[in-house]
């Protein structure tokens, strides 16, 4: 199995429903999400994926993300914008978007709130049974 990862930052603030200390609170972050995809077979290029398009999709899809707040974009206004639904997320929409010509599949979306502290969302895996 190949695995390719990549980065990419946005700004954005959130405040947390359900919950009682300082995160009830409007507050921000700079976002930083790492996407691992993985596969079984490289193209006729030798590669899993191409790393620009795989970067090209992640920034497509925190665009709309990037400094709003949160709580006012679709699914966090159901979905509390915690680190862990936000991977939840990603991972479905980089998934959505994955080039079907070569399959691959997302295994991993890593968010991280700050330097220190970061939510993790593994799929269950798709290919050869996994």
């Amino acid at each position: 199995m190949f695995e390719v990862t990549v980065e990419h930052s946005f700004a954005a603030g959130h405040f947390l429903r359900n919950y009682k200390g300082k995160c009830e609170n409007l507050h921000g972050h700079n976002y930083k999400i790492q996407v691992t995809v993985r596969g079984e077979k490289l193209d006729d290029a030798g590669m899993l994926t191409d790393f620009v398009d795989l970067k090209r999709l992640l920034r497509a899809i925190s665009e709309p993300l990037d400094h709003v707040l949160l709580n006012e974009i679709e699914p966090f206004t159901e979905w509390n914008p915690s680190a862990e639904y936000i991977a939840l997320y990603f991972c479905q929409k980089l998934q959505e978007g994955l080039p079907q010509t070569n399959p691959v599949e997302v295994a991993e979306v890593k968010v991280w709130e700050t330097d220190i502290q970061s939510a993790t969302y593994r799929p269950p895996s798709k290919l050869s049974g996994r």
